[in-house]
């Protein structure tokens, strides 16, 4: 436990250190006089100034009392609406005005603003210009002829210089303009032109230069210059605290050392601007709430930058606490843990830190928090996944594990075993392999009960029914009609009909041919009085009839050998029905054989292990059955399988409260980050891939609600959790090939939309028929392309990210990111694509690659061409049903 400590101490103390080591600190010239003019817009909140945003004279004063010690002289852009309040607020507080009227194309409001800009320049001798619209031929509301002759009026009812506020190319290109006006109020916004924070100071001088040359002996205010805290970049410009406290900083030195007459834009951080490309509300040197963004003298510093720091590391810590319910966790599995406690601690405070500089509208507002919320389980399953990894690479090893044969405690220990085989509609041929291999268990004492249940059509039950006669009294033979309750209704009628002195209950499918030693090696577990139930893998025999199927029979293996181990060392592993042995008192004891879920193996399971008793698992095989006919199929299976453990989940959840059973904690905890893992993990990813196809319009023509890197880059750290999660479990538990495991992997992405349906249908439904598994190597494929859903979506999101990309002209970083973001969520629904066209091509056959490879070895004169030999194809088990795996 001390190492356990130190660990956490050591990965705590290099987490600080990072934070230390990567906080920015940047120099830049001091300044400690006044600045000469502000822009001042006297609102608060996200409301618009021309619906709901009105300002009053207690706010206006707070504010010009604030900006009283920094400015010498205030710029306002309207004089109705309730700005015409702030001059004679101003003048309290000794701060000259230059009055605005807003122009547009609304006439009547034009010549309100007009009125009223001019009748303020009368009544308050602080007044020192009037600047009669602001960006108005920028913007194609006026034309320059008309904006003159508004301007000329303007000049002819008061004393006060008149001019209007343009961006500075509007001025160079209109000398009529310039000629106007009592001085140039040109507008250098550097970030508005690409220019980076490192050369918008550069580019202001420059720009001031060639005013001063265009028009000599004209005044030149800079009427507008400043640079955004925060907000997206636009190309090689990027906004952020830092780039605005040094632009500004190095931008009014050097205006002050030649005596540039200017006005920074702006005060007051303006929320409801949110339109303007997502830097509009960020451009005051003060925030909304009317604090300093940075300091004029001293090194550039974020100052909540220990805060932010002292919530990431708490957050880790607090994370990080769990380790210590792990049973003997290792230094390198602790540190591994410990590490990725602190990456989301540093995500949480990242949120955190946006969240408490950033202005939202509601509708911003309710997509961050969505976002938020839908990230929060995409986490916890990353943290899962990771401690996983950390587990089976550094930990210890298995200590539950049955590898090997189970010794038995005395000579002569052999309970009697009752085999169950359900079956319905199976081809007897099939079926006759699997109680063929039964026949031929070395265990002295088991009996074997076949139910075909449902199944009226003699030329399927009577050969079996002969069969039985001939391998022996052992073997019974039941042919049940009208059996309700599916699979489960059959096992219950096989118990009715077993041994009384049979203890311990096997299960196996119908396509399921048994090891000889399975009893023998499996049984002595059960001496332990306290072991209710023993688990083995299932496996397939028919993994090599093509790739497709090759792929699948690697994904499979991944479960047993991953999962289910890791499982068992909290004694929660999942029972999935063949190759299982049940102690009979325990089943007896969880109310044997359920009808209510389409999955009642793992729903037994589940109810003999809340009842206390122990389970054991077994990564050896000791049975094989036949994979899923077709693609169709394995998507079938795999549907029933996760609507039945949402069934299970439905079912059982009351049990997982305190008290309510005899569940430990581990066992909750398994059961609850396995469901989540599982039908969680899937059907996020879909709800998410939705979502975010629904928001490719929004950024990409609204040029609004971009996600932020909070929201994109802990799926993209998602995504690669799980990668590195599936290569490395597989590589160190998964006896396969590389080219295997790779298929494994396209296989078990191309089931996520299937199991996010699964999901959808039991939110909404309660019981969904029992739909069997096609298999015996002859079921007809269906005509329909069995991946169109997944087609489609898949699509999309390639689309939707050629969309973002194409029309993300200001080649905002963070739209890139999020069309990345689409790429990675098409990936599962493109595997179910690429899976369904392997299916019916002539490159799923093993034979195709054979003959390909034999042929260009004869092409490159490797060998001598020669006629092939026939191939002899494996004689597949007749069928046109499914059995019940």
């Amino acid at each position: 436990m001390r190492a356990i400590v130190a660990v956490l101490l050591c990965v705590t103390a290099i987490h600080a250190a990072l934070w230390g080591l990567l906080r920015d600190e940047q120099k830049a010239p001091d300044f400690n006089g006044m600045l000469p003019s502000l822009s001042y817009a006297p609102f608060e909140g996200a409301g618009h100034p021309d619906v709901d945003n009105i300002p009053n004279k207690e706010k206006i004063r707070a504010d010009l009392k604030k900006l009283a010690t920094m400015t010498k002289a205030i710029r306002l852009y309207s004089s109705t609406g309730g700005v015409e309040l702030v001059p004679a607020i101003a003048n309290e507080f000794g701060l000259k005005v230059t009055v605005g009227a807003w122009i547009d194309k609304n006439a009547d409001r034009n010549e309100r603003e007009i009125a009223a800009a001019v009748e303020l320049a009368k009544r308050n001798s602080n007044v020192i210009g009037i600047v009669v619209g602001n960006e108005t031929i920028y913007r194609g509301e006026q034309k320059v002829e008309d904006l003159i002759e508004i301007i000329q009026r303007v000049k002819k009812q008061t004393n006060v210089p008149v001019t209007t506020g343009e961006i500075w190319n509007i001025w160079r290109d209109n000398p009529q303009l310039a000629s106007s006006v009592d001085f140039i109020a040109a507008h250098i916004l550097p970030y508005w032109e690409n220019f980076t924070a490192q050369q918008a100071v550069d580019q202001a001088m420059y720009i001031y230069g060639l005013l001063r040359d265009t028009f000599p002996g004209k005044r030149i205010v800079i009427a507008e210059f400043g640079w955004p805290s925060a907000g997206y970049n636009l190309k090689n410009a990027f906004p952020g605290p830092f780039e605005q406290a040094s632009v500004l900083r190095n931008f009014v030195t050097r205006a002050e050392a030649i005596g540039m007459d200017y006005n920074i834009v702006e005060a007051i951080d303006q929320p409801w601007k949110f339109f303007e490309g997502g830097v509009g509300p960020y451009w005051g040197i003060l925030d909304a709430s009317r604090e300093p963004k940075f300091a004029w003298t001293g090194p550039i510093r974020d100052q909540d930058y220990w805060k932010i720091a002292g919530i990431a590391l708490l957050v880790g810590v607090l994370l990080s606490l769990p380790i210590f319910r792990l049973s003997r966790p290792t230094v390198l599995q602790s540190a591994m843990l410990a590490t990725a406690a602190s990456g989301v601690g540093t995500w949480v405070a990242t949120v955190f830190a946006y969240w408490n500089t950033h202005y939202f509208v509601f509708g911003s507002a309710f997509a961050l928090t969505l976002g938020l919320i839908l990230l929060v389980p995409l986490v916890l399953i990353a943290m899962a996944r990771i401690e996983e990894i950390a587990t089976i690479a550094f930990g210890h090893k298995p200590a539950r594990l049955i590898s090997a044969a189970v010794p038995p405690p005395a000579e002569g220990y052999a309970p009697k075993v009752s085999i169950h085989v359900p079956a319905y509609f199976e081809p007897p041929e099939m079926l006759k392999q699997t109680l063929d291999a039964v026949s031929r268990l070395d265990y002295p004492n088991f009996e074997c009960v076949v139910i075909i249940n449902n199944t009226p059509d003699p030329a399927f039950w009577q050969p079996i029914q002969d069969h039985c006669r001939t391998l022996g009294e052992r073997f019974i033979f039941i042919n049940a009609e009208k059996v309700e309750g599916f699979k489960a209704g059959a096992l219950k009628i096989a118990m009715a009909r077993t041994a009384a002195d049979a203890e311990i209950i096997g299960i196996i499918d119908a396509d399921y041919v048994v090891t000889p030693d399975w009893l023998k090696d499996l049984v002595p577990a059960f001496a332990d009085p306290r072991v209710g139930l023993v688990q083995a893998p299932q496996d397939h025999r028919d993994g090599d009839r093509s790739l497709m199927h090759y792929a699948m029979n690697g994904e499979y293996a991944g479960f047993f050998d991953i999962g289910m181990v890791q499982r068992n060392e909290a004694n929660a592993i999942i029972v999935h029905g063949t190759m299982c042995l049940i102690r009979r008192a325990a089943m007896d004891m969880a109310g044997g054989w359920a009808g209510d879920t389409i999955c009642e193996d793992t729903d037994l399971g589940l109810a003999v292990i809340e009842h206390g008793w122990l389970t054991h698992y077994t990564n050896k095989r000791y049975g094989y059955g036949l994979l899923p006919d077709t693609y169709e199929a394995f998507k079938k299976q795999r549907h029933r399988w996760a609507y039945g453990g949402f069934q299970i989940v439905k079912k059982h959840w009351r049990r997982f409260l305190p008290n309510a059973s005899r569940l430990s904690q581990d066992q909750k905890r398994e059961f609850a980050l396995g469901w989540l893992n599982w039908l969680g993990a899937e059907s996020l990813g879909v709800v998410v891939a939705i979502l975010n196809l629904i928001w490719v319009p929004i950024v990409s023509f609204a040029d609004i609600a971009i996600p932020d890197k909070i929201l994109t880059l802990p799926i993209i750290a998602a995504f690669v959790v799980s990668l590195a999660h599936f290569l490395t479990l597989y590589r160190l538990r998964v006896p396969v090939k590389t080219g295997q495991m790779l298929g494994a992997m396209v296989a078990a992405m191309s089931v996520q939309w299937t199991v996010s349906r699964a999901v959808a249908n039991g939110l909404i439904t309660d019981h969904l028929p029992f739909a069997r598994t096609s298999k015996g190597g002859l079921s007809m494929m269906s005509v329909e392309f069995q991946a169109f859903w997944e087609a489609v979506i898949g699509i999309l999101l390639i689309i939707g990210a050629i969309v973002l990309v194409a029309f993300n002209v200001k080649e905002v970083r963070e739209i890139n990111i999020f069309a990345g973001v689409l790429v990675l969520q098409s990936l599962p629904f493109l595997s179910a694509v690429a899976i369904a066209i392997l299916e019916n091509s002539r490159i799923n056959a093993f034979n195709f690659w054979k003959t390909s490879s034999v042929r260009a070895a004869e092409l490159i004169g490797l060998r001598r061409e020669a006629t092939p030999a026939a191939i002899t194809a494996q004689q597949p088990v007749t069928s046109d049903v499914r059995s019940d795996t």
